[in-house]
């Protein structure tokens, strides 16, 4: 899972700035994107040197606008997401965002010297739902395929699900969900996520200086 995570941190940065055009073909738009978030990270001592706030700032303004997390949520929380009331599924969509929100600023900082290989998209006039699929290249490291699902709405292309060496974000959590579902019920998952953000939230502020 850690090393999941980590990979979907730069997945997430990868794809920060959809939407801004929305006619731009997606796999342009993650291009000239991608280059632009990496740039800031790479230029950024502060960020590079784990400051929490410039991290928390940056994924809030480049990620969370341009990530359809309410599909996110249903697709990980799968067949349980119609036994949730209103108000549970607010509070799923809340929690699980607030989570990957902290796993992926707590990455960021690892990813410096990385480049993209982006593969020709195959797509459709008229398409609205589409995959666009790149290719990280990690110094030293083996290349690591990241496809985007990504869907056309009224907002522009968002994203709601990233494939990370062949394994899929909602798919990697569903399982989870289900299991703490099937033992507590959904209020228990909720209470499972603000737990797990209520922890990660107490670690980052004793590291602070």
């Amino acid at each position: 899972m850690k090393y999941f995570s980590k990979l979907l941190a730069a997945a997430l940065f990868m794809a920060s700035g959809f939407g801004l055009a929305a006619e731009i073909a997606p796999d342009a738009l993650i291009k000239e994107t991608s280059q632009d978030v990496m740039s800031i990270i790479k230029k950024d001592r502060d960020i590079q040197a784990g400051n929490s706030k410039k991290i928390y700032d940056l994924v809030r303004a480049k990620v969370l606008p341009h990530f359809d997390f309410p599909r996110m949520t249903q697709l990980a929380v799968g067949k349980y997401w119609r036994q949730a009331t209103p108000a549970q599924q607010e509070a799923l969509i809340n929690e699980f965002r607030t989570l990957l929100v902290r796993t992926y600023s707590s990455s960021l900082t690892a990813y410096k010297n990385q480049t993209i290989d982006y593969k020709p998209l195959r797509m459709q006039a008229g398409d609205t739902d589409v995959t666009v699929k790149t290719v990280v290249n990690q110094p030293g490291g083996q290349p690591i395929p990241i496809d985007y699902s990504l869907q056309k709405t009224g907002e522009g292309w968002m994203v709601y699900d990233v494939i990370v060496d062949n394994i899929s974000l909602v798919t990697n959590y569903r399982g989870s969900f289900a299991n703490e579902i099937r033992q507590s019920g959904i209020d228990g998952l909720i209470k499972a996520l603000a737990d797990k953000n209520r922890s990660a939230e107490s670690l980052s502020a004793k590291a602070k200086p």
